[in-house]
């Protein structure tokens, strides 16, 4: 018996090639039925549910009712916070008053996980003549306010690094959870992403920082930091020369043989395993096969009476 729940972000269905054509959000929910998922991951982006369309508590117990008819849970919730930059602002104010509304979003859904980063990408501090350290500042702060708010409700607050955001290198990634120092905040630990920044140095501003371990260095060294995972494959490029391609599981160059194991020592509290396609051109079509590659992860290592210490 399987010791993991697999969900999939919904926001693969509605951004880039689907944009123009999203799929609805109940035809998700009944697909990811029928393929056996235990959960969805909600993008909180227009036009799948967000706080601005169910803006009632009434709406939200029918949208969280009908999600469970379909015998699905929500693995976590990507907040919509792209409009409003933290680091060259003096004032926080507005992405702390959407950061709230997505708080009340979730909990009132039963969502225990929210997803933030860093909003503004690794050149905001060429293009806006800022001092990264002033920019640094602001978002420790503004975290630290988070993680506070997020606890008294029971949710955790866990922070993506990836290639197209600022504070994109590992020893920036180990530092900053750090130095937010709240046990109500961690690390999104994202696959194809933690590649792009540990292996091959993706978009790092000034002098590159690769490890030599890749991904599972980064992993090994943020153990006792994660709160959530995102599992995906990695071709070594880039998505528009902006943020990770999300290449399929098989498509790509990633050793899952070696990141699950140290995925499962990391310490997560969470138990979700989230796949995310963000970007691929036929999201829709690969979901089955995305679903088998960690259905077959999951009996490998992730099964009672497989210890950690065997799933080597």
């Amino acid at each position: 018996m399987s010791t993991v729940r697999l969900s999939i972000g919904s926001w693969a269905y509605c951004f880039g090639p689907y944009k123009d054509n999203p799929v609805p959000f109940d035809i998700v929910i009944g697909k990811l039925e029928g393929l056996g998922f235990d959960g969805v991951e909600l993008g909180g982006f227009p036009p799948h549910p967000n706080p601005a369309q169910f803006d009632t508590e009434a709406k939200r117990v029918e949208l969280k009712k009908r999600v469970a008819e379909h015998g699905l849970a929500f693995s976590g919730l990507a907040a919509d916070l792209w409009s409003y930059p933290i680091i060259p602002v003096a004032d926080n104010s507005r992405w702390m008053t959407a950061f709230q509304r997505n708080l009340e979003f979730a909990s009132d859904l039963g969502i225990d996980c929210i997803r933030v980063d860093s909003v503004s990408p690794p050149d905001v501090f060429d293009k806006e003549k800022l001092d990264a350290r002033l920019g640094w500042e602001r978002l420790i702060k503004t975290y630290q306010v988070a993680a506070q708010k997020a606890a008294e409700g029971g949710i955790r607050v866990v922070w993506e690094f990836e290639p197209g955001f600022a504070f994109n290198k590992p020893s920036e990634i180990v530092q900053l959870v750090d130095d937010v120092g709240h046990r109500n905040f961690r690390i999104l630990f994202d696959t194809c992403h933690a590649h792009l920044c540990a292996a091959r140095g993706a978009r790092q501003p000034g002098q590159k920082e690769i490890l030599p371990g890749g991904a599972s260095e980064l992993l090994t060294r943020l153990r006792g930091k994660i709160g959530h995972v995102h599992l995906i494959d990695s071709d070594n490029t880039l998505h528009n020369n902006e943020t990770s391609t999300h290449a399929p599981f098989g498509q790509g160059v990633l050793d899952f043989d070696r990141l699950i194991p140290e995925l499962l020592r990391s310490g997560c509290p969470s138990n979700w395993w989230t796949i995310d396609l963000c970007f691929w051109p036929n999201a829709w079509e690969v979901t089955a096969d995305a679903k088998r590659f960690l259905d077959g992860m999951a009996q490998k290592y992730a099964t009672e009476g497989v210890s950690n210490d065997q799933a080597t």
